[in-house]
């Protein structure tokens, strides 16, 4: 019996007008169809389930959905009406949160930039307690880095000099959740390493010389790197403890030991593979269709035990 042929759906925000992103859900969908999938890039806002007559709708007959958008709700209700999600909704809403991402790797065996949630503001006229910002100053020292929570490709990412600046930041930011980390690692340097399964398919120093962001949006470069194993094993570990099919790991060089920058769960791959030659995308689509043989074949196992057990009753 020829192998059915598996349907997904690559999910992307509803508004998507970034080059590098476009190409990324091209490029998946590519290596999908190179190995028989059959697939559609969909932009979130397409009805693919609501709430109606008391339950959840879903409009697509599919196996899969690669999530390549940061939206909450839409993912949630997609696996609960059964569809396996490319990265789970849950692992996506905590690399979405970078507090979110720090609490759950903390105390797994990683270092850690020391960090400070700023308490949330809901009044645009109130000032920020100046007793707060001197705790932050005395426990993080100067310079540190300000970010908000949710953001990517290195914006609303600040590094604070002294107290006026820092009291600056904290006014422009009091209205956002956000945070405050000690300044680690080299200015304008790191390194982000691809993981795809639990394991490590590229990785690329980036250097920005004219930014403290290593970001390749905000002019940073790529080139390929060949870390030591404990900097690769520290990415390998973020990726297990968030449970992610795919991510990229920033990390940074603190006296020749790993920190965790950022874990990226829809991390753009297009500089990666220009630079590396790794066939990042080609790894994914692996991943997927490789777990969801395994998935079928678990529940058709399942399926003959239950009918072996009604059997022997």
């Amino acid at each position: 019996m020829a192998e059915r042929k598996r349907k997904g759906i690559i999910l992307v925000n509803a508004y998507l007008r970034s080059p590098g992103m476009i190409r990324q859900a091209e490029r998946v969908a590519e290596e999908l169809r190179a190995r028989g999938a059959d697939v559609a890039i969909v932009k979130n806002g397409a009805f693919l389930s609501d709430v109606r007559k008391n339950s959840l709708t879903l409009s697509e007959n599919c196996d899969f959905v690669v999530n390549l958008d940061k939206d909450k709700y839409l993912p949630r209700m997609l696996e609960k009406r059964g569809l396996r999600l490319f990265n789970s909704a849950r692992a996506v809403e905590l690399c979405d949160d970078k507090m979110l991402t720090y609490i759950e790797l903390a105390g797994q065996g990683l270092n850690l930039p020391d960090t400070v949630p700023a308490p949330l503001c809901y009044y645009a006229d109130a000032a920020v307690r100046e007793d707060f910002l001197r705790g932050v100053a005395e426990r993080l020292g100067f310079p540190l880095v300000a970010k908000k929570s949710f953001g990517s490709w290195g914006m609303d990412v600040r590094l604070v000099h002294d107290f006026a600046q820092l009291q600056a930041v904290a006014g422009e930011f009091k209205l956002y959740p956000h945070l405050f980390q000690k300044r680690v690692g080299k200015s304008g340097e790191d390194l982000r390493v691809l993981v795809v399964g639990g394991k490590v398919v590229a990785c690329m120093k980036r250097k920005n010389d004219g930014d403290f962001r290593s970001n390749v949006e905000a002019g940073g470069k790529g080139s390929p790197a060949n870390p030591p194993e404990k900097f690769l094993n520290a990415a390998l570990r973020c990726a297990q403890v968030l449970e992610l099919d795919y991510c990229g790991v920033d990390l940074l060089d603190e006296g020749g030991e790993p920190y965790v920058c950022e874990v990226n769960s829809n991390a753009l791959f297009n500089e990666a593979e220009r630079v590396t030659g790794a066939n990042v995308a080609g790894a994914f689509a692996e991943h997927i269709l490789a777990s969801l043989g395994a998935n079928v074949a678990g529940a058709f196992a399942e399926h003959i035990l239950a009918s072996l057990g009604a059997n022997m009753r």
